[in-house]
């Protein structure tokens, strides 16, 4: 009985107990890399110059704007969040790891993005879909109008947006995650869908080795827009030109990650786009 007990206390907690839920996160859902060699690329594409401010909104940990200013000494970042805590993390566990002179050129705003004042940036970024918690139309055109009056004269703005049929469906999609250890499951569920409305529930999970769960690590009451409902807002709000750039295939049918401008598409189950929008 007593080496029993012995075995009890020195057993490891399960692991949802002790995971990062921010940290799951990047790890399932961010490619910062693969965000920043796009909005990069296609602004030097489209203006014939490099960018050097870029503000991402919605930032949540500004993992984005870390990665932005390691690739130039003259780079610096804008992060913009209503969340003070997510922030906070950020500066712990993302801005602590850059050196000095990377930390300096980063600015986190706990502000919302409907009303903040920044310095004029190259690019705004509003990407995972974060824009969608603006669900009435009045409040996406006011959303994007402060976007344009923002940046720099030839600034670009870059979202990205989903669909296909499954994303008006309730469903719920498993991902296997390497993380190098011990390894999770990434877990998306469209939890509701109101079809008149567009709001959905969307919920992340987390599902580990051990038998235990994170469940509602991540929670998202938004609206699902539609590829031409943003765009004739952007236009509304003054942007002159938007363009859709639509993900490519492997030899083995999965995505490939290469973004290319589109003006037709498949009609898939599911898909994922970037969108600029020209000032």
């Amino acid at each position: 009985m007593k080496n029993k007990q012995k075995k009890r206390r020195l057993s490891k907690a399960p692991r949802a107990k002790s995971a990062d839920r921010h940290a799951l996160y990047e790890m399932s859902v961010q490619c910062t890399e693969g965000e920043v060699d796009f909005v990069d690329a296609t602004f030097r594409h489209l203006r014939k110059r490099k960018a050097q401010v870029l503000r991402e909104d919605f930032c949540g940990t500004a993992n984005v704007c870390c990665e932005w200013v390691r690739r130039g000494r003259k780079r610096r970042a804008i992060g913009v969040d209503l969340d003070a805590d997510v922030l906070q993390w950020g500066r712990d566990n993302q801005l602590s790891k850059l050196r000095g002179h990377e930390r300096d050129r980063v600015s986190l705003h706990h502000e919302n993005v409907l009303i903040v004042k920044t310095e004029p940036p190259d690019i705004v970024s509003a990407m995972n879909f974060s824009y969608w918690l603006l669900q009435d139309r009045a409040t996406l055109k006011n959303y994007f109008e402060s976007v344009r009056k923002a940046l720099k004269d030839d600034g670009i703005f870059f979202l990205d947006a989903y669909g296909g049929y499954d994303s008006h469906r309730e469903i719920v999609e498993e991902r296997e995650i390497d993380d190098g250890g011990e390894g999770f499951t990434y877990i998306w569920e469209q939890a509701a869908f109101n079809p008149i409305t567009h709001t959905m529930a969307c919920r992340i999970h987390f599902a580990f080795n051990d038998g235990s769960r994170m469940d509602d690590a991540f929670s998202y009451e938004w609206r699902l827009w539609s590829l031409p409902e943003i765009r004739d807002l952007l236009h509304e709000a003054g942007f002159v030109r938007t363009t859709v750039y639509w993900q490519g295939w492997d030899r083995d049918g999965e995505p490939d990650g290469d973004f290319k401008p589109a003006t037709t598409a498949d009609a898939d189950a599911g898909w994922i786009c970037y969108i600029s929008a020209e000032k």
